[in-house]
């Protein structure tokens, strides 16, 4: 696998996206998957909120309406959040990297992820290409953060061993793989989270991934996600106080 990030400007709210990825893309090759920092594709979108210093509560309040459900905010100043079907830090809410504003997810990122795919595709006159709109994420009992695929297109997001033997002839019953997440953890790994400026990546030379002509049916993106009660961590994510999103 070779993983090759790319350096743009500092991108401003409401440009053009795909201008943007036909600038710095190289030209691109069958099965490879290109990775796009959700904070460019959410900046393009316009998902941009102005800091209004003369609320202390703003992005309190946007947590809350940005976020399916939340917890109480922690003493560090975060939310622990549930959207899109994923256990995140304040709903996807960032200050980092945009000057004066908190960027927020793109509002569809699954369509975004369609639209990026079926544009290259149609640009660079390929039949199979994978994207994956990236973020980072804390994980639970360790420091740092890591990548993940806040949504993908153009490729199976998981690689089922259910059924199939080990090395040593065990039937292996809950074996999963996720794809998304693990081409996404390589690829933030080098586009970097602070001043890089790279927040685009193309990924190759990948012959572990089940490429496919299309976007992900509605059933391949629920089988990605899992109910609460059924998750490894069901007992804390269960117990725990959540509130509802607050409508706008």
């Amino acid at each position: 696998m070779n993983v090759k990030a790319y350096k743009t400007h500092k991108i401003l709210p409401n440009e053009d996206l795909f201008a943007i990825l036909d600038k710095y893309l190289p030209e691109l090759s069958e099965k490879s998957v290109v990775a796009i920092a959700s904070k460019v594709v959410g900046t393009c979108e316009g998902r941009v909120i102005k800091i209004d210093p003369n609320d202390p509560n703003q992005k309190d309040k946007l947590v809350k309406q940005e976020a399916d459900y939340y917890l109480p905010k922690h003493e560090r100043g975060f939310y622990l959040t549930v959207k899109h079907d994923m256990l995140v830090v304040s709903a996807g809410l960032d200050e980092s990297n945009i000057k004066d504003s908190f960027s927020l997810w793109p509002e569809n990122p699954q369509e975004s992820a369609n639209r990026i795919r079926e544009y290259l595709t149609e640009k660079h006159n390929l039949k199979y290409l994978g994207i994956i709109i990236t973020d980072s994420k804390a994980s639970p009992l360790r420091w740092g953060v890591t990548g993940y695929s806040l949504k993908h297109s153009g490729f199976s997001a998981l690689k089922n061993y259910i059924g199939k033997e080990d090395i040593f002839g065990r039937v292996m019953k809950l074996e999963q793989l996720n794809i998304a997440d693990s081409l996404a953890t390589a690829a933030v790994s080098i586009m970097g989270e602070g001043a890089e400026q790279q927040p685009l990546a193309v990924i190759s030379d990948l012959p572990f991934v089940d490429f496919q002509e299309r976007n992900p049916t509605q059933k391949e993106l629920d089988d990605l996600k899992i109910e609460h009660e059924e998750d490894i961590y069901g007992s804390l994510l269960t117990s725990a106080p959540w509130e509802k999103k607050v409508k706008e």
